[in-house]
């Protein structure tokens, strides 16, 4: 693959971010780009997606980016209605 972007997320929940987009990587099947997630600490996220082109690269980088932050707000929003459970 030609282009690569590699994000690191630093945050409290950066295992339970894995563990949401872990399904999504096992049924990953775009022949144009891949993308690898992996834990470099309990507390790092790391998203790394390569193409074959650029145009490639932009589009699996919105899905995978917004992926992400859909993964976050949940996990903010099940973590605000414990809070009101208290």
């Amino acid at each position: 693959m030609e282009h690569e972007a590699v994000f690191r997320f630093h945050c409290t929940h950066a295992e339970t971010l894995y563990h949401s987009l872990s399904p999504e990587m096992a049924s990953e099947l775009h022949p144009r780009s891949r993308a690898e997630c992996f834990l470099e600490d309990r507390n790092v996220l790391v998203l790394k997606v390569q193409a074959m082109d650029i145009s490639a690269l932009r589009a699996a980088l919105n899905m995978w980016l917004r992926l992400v932050n859909v993964a976050d707000e949940m996990q903010a929003l099940a973590q605000n209605t414990d809070e009101e459970r208290s």
